[in-house]
């Protein structure tokens, strides 16, 4: 299934349904009073969040979504049909903007979770409210009020606990295969990982956690570099953090992979550089001067992270690294969780 995080998407509220000028008819009442109905309301276009959808794709291919309009009132006093509201359903993590202004309108992440993105408007009244002592007959009715209409961005992040961050090749999409079920494509050359994977880790004793592959960080990703930019938003929500470094030297300098990826999620922002964070050493298997590992590690856990080394592809270093992972999460609070916002007049 094609990934799509972020779609430009046009939402209308439907129109009001038109007032009716009408007249009362029956035997023997010659002249019988007005009697038009009012309109109906026009239908609202609500976004609700769905947890079995991952991806924006319907919207790529639906980016005009209008609501039906209200009903027309008609004669003895009958009332237009109100329109039903217009329902899209989001994957979790869903941010919506305001495509003019770029604010932020809400962040869905609850299931069932909604937002009303553009109102449907009020019916017409018809002309029995227009009558005055002077004017018995009236021959006036209201249109309805057109819908709200408005072009909105759809931003999904994706929910997760832990994210894991690298340079291109450094083993993330390995280890995610390793300790869990996801199956992202893997291959030994760069940028194999085109879009985000998530993973469920399953631990002893009912404890798990999710985990999210995102494709690898290069220099400048922050300015737009490579496929960094698109998808490091997609690690904002996640509570810790894995750096994953190469430490068979086959690609890039450990430390200096190390200084890159560093750099960057601090040039970008978003809380990142702050983030509870694991350093994790890669292709243990592949390496044979053991010391030269332990000299990486004290270097690493002399700036405050915890370092572990482990080989995704013989298991070792793989039990103490989710453990050290789980205490991790365990001592991270929930982040917090900024409930949908809709305005209404």
């Amino acid at each position: 299934m094609v990934f799509v995080d972020r779609v430009k998407v046009y939402v209308k509220g439907g129109d009001g349904g038109r007032g009716c000028v009408s007249f009362r008819r029956e035997k023997y009442v010659p002249r019988g009073g007005p009697d038009g109905g009012d309109g109906g309301h026009g239908g609202d276009v609500i976004l609700e969040v769905d947890p079995h959808l991952s991806t924006l794709l319907d919207f790529k291919y639906r980016p005009v979504n209008k609501a039906k309009r209200g009903g027309h009132g008609r004669g003895k006093r009958q009332r237009g049909r109100d329109a039903p509201p217009l329902v899209l359903k989001v994957p979790p993590g869903t941010v919506v903007k305001d495509a003019e202004t770029g604010e932020v309108l809400a962040d869905l992440v609850q299931p069932g979770q909604h937002l009303v993105v553009a109102r449907g408007g009020r019916g017409g009244r018809g002309n029995v409210h227009f009558v005055r002592p002077w004017k018995q007959a009236p021959r006036d009715a209201e249109e309805g009020r057109p819908g709200e209409e408005r072009w909105i961005v759809l931003e999904l992040k994706l929910i997760a606990d832990v994210g894991l961050v690298g340079l291109p090749n450094a083993g993330k999409s390995t280890l995610l295969s390793r300790v869990s079920a996801a199956r992202p494509r893997v291959a030994d050359y760069p940028f194999t990982t085109l879009v985000p994977h998530l993973g469920v880790v399953s631990l002893p004793g009912f404890r798990s956690f999710v985990m999210a592959d995102i494709p690898g960080i290069i220099e400048k990703a922050h300015q737009g570099a490579g496929l960094g930019l698109e998808f490091l938003r997609h690690i904002e929500r996640t509570r810790v953090l894995l750096h994953l470094v190469d430490l068979s030297g086959w690609t890039d300098d450990p430390w200096e992979a190390f200084q890159t990826v560093s750099e960057e999620l601090e040039a970008y922002g978003a809380g990142l550089e702050g983030k509870p964070r694991i350093v994790v050493g890669t292709k243990l298997d592949l390496v044979k001067d053991r010391d030269a590992v332990t000299s990486f590690g004290e270097r690493v856990e002399a700036l405050g992270f915890d370092f572990c080394a482990v080989s995704a592809v013989t298991g070792e270093g793989i039990g103490p690294m989710l453990e050290m992972t789980w205490r991790l999460l365990d001592r991270v609070k929930e982040p917090p969780v900024v409930e949908g916002m809709w305005k209404r007049d």
